[in-house]
């Protein structure tokens, strides 16, 4: 497993790598993203920390844009995760509201006296700051939506499993108050720890590697 995932780091490592401000069509419209955190090293070189996709047609550069951009963490658990690690290792109590789901009108009607607002617009900066400073990525264009989800899954689980790329000890995901995010080193608690990659998928990756838009 371990050489795998290897093997893998060192293909992420000689392709092109975004950093914000990115230019979005120079993005495949449908893949999978990649992303490195500063700081992290795995292999001998920089670890993988998340691996994510999208379910809609053509929506890679949107969802890139929900992470990096919109501030809006109920619809990016990445951004949701991140606010979670910086206020649980503040020991801040906004952590119970940061927790909240207020993407239908009806919670929001429900919690619109408990939040506050004001806290949660600077959190929404703390964590756009934070992810555009922080992380880089790269992507692999991936058309068909089941071999995406497939490719995520099994590229999430090969870091998972991995035992020789962990995360350092000044990880802020060390901070989060979710034990897979802590055990894993990476970003995300789904696909963890499930079928791994076989030679067949890395060289599956490195022809879609070779692709343009």
């Amino acid at each position: 497993m371990s050489t795998i995932c290897e093997r893998f780091h060192h293909l992420f490592a000689q392709q092109r790598r975004f950093i914000f401000p990115f230019d979005e069509y120079k993005i495949p419209r449908n893949g999978i993203y990649v992303l490195f955190e500063k700081g992290e090293t795995g292999h001998g070189t920089d670890r993988v920390v998340r691996i994510g996709t999208h379910t809609g047609e053509n929506q890679l550069r949107s969802r890139l844009k929900q992470h990096f951009l919109k501030e809006n963490k109920d619809r990016s658990i990445f951004r949701k995760n991140i606010g979670r690690a910086l206020l649980h290792g503040d020991g801040d109590p906004f952590l119970q509201q940061w927790n909240l789901d207020l993407t239908t009108r009806k919670a929001k009607n429900e919690y619109v006296d408990a939040i506050d607002w004001d806290k949660q617009k600077a959190t929404e900066h703390r964590v756009s700051s934070y992810i555009q400073s922080h992380f880089t990525f790269v992507v692999i264009k991936v058309v068909e939506k089941a071999r995406r989800l497939e490719l995520e899954s099994r590229l999430t689980s090969t870091v998972s499993l991995c035992d020789d790329c962990g995360p350092s000890a000044a990880w802020l995901g060390l901070s989060s108050p979710k034990q897979k995010i802590r055990e894993s080193g990476l970003w995300q608690v789904n696909e963890l720890y499930k079928r791994a990659c076989s030679e067949a998928d890395l060289a599956e990756v490195r022809r879609w590697l070779s692709v343009g838009d």
